[in-house]
């Protein structure tokens, strides 16, 4: 699993730390540098400094919605430039959905999810860089 990890570098962001640990481990061993964040704001501030490949952002988080999040990493970038951004959600409305894909949101997952699920489409993006 792990050569298009290779190099790369993962930005988690949820609010639920069950959920941030389950992902962060899915990703553990697949070569990539894996940073988290618990907030929006934290999250927009390691994106900047850090500049990740993927991002999967939860999109109910405290202090910036993780929309807000989405809007201000993606504001004037063509689609599909980095950072990649994997949109996970116990939302099921499709309005949401529509929402984040029109910030530019790379795919959009609800919860619960099984884990093999994000990693698949965190693969094909990954892929592309």
């Amino acid at each position: 699993m792990a050569e298009p990890f290779d190099g790369k570098t993962i930005l988690i962001v949820d609010d639920d730390s069950d959920i941030l640990t389950a992902i962060e481990m899915t990703f553990k061993d697949t070569g990539a540098t894996i940073l988290t964040a618990a907030d929006g704001n934290t999250a927009v501030n390691l994106a900047l400094d850090r500049q990740p490949d993927l991002m999967i952002l939860d999109a109910m988080l405290p202090q910036r919605s993780g929309f807000l999040v989405l809007e201000k990493l993606k504001a004037r970038k063509p689609r599909g430039s980095k950072p990649f951004i994997i949109m996970i959600t116990g939302n099921p409305g499709k309005r949401h959905q529509a929402w984040a894909e029109s910030l530019g949101a790379d795919d959009y997952i609800n919860k619960p999810f099984r884990m093999d699920r994000l990693v698949e489409s965190a693969t094909k993006l990954l892929a592309k860089a």
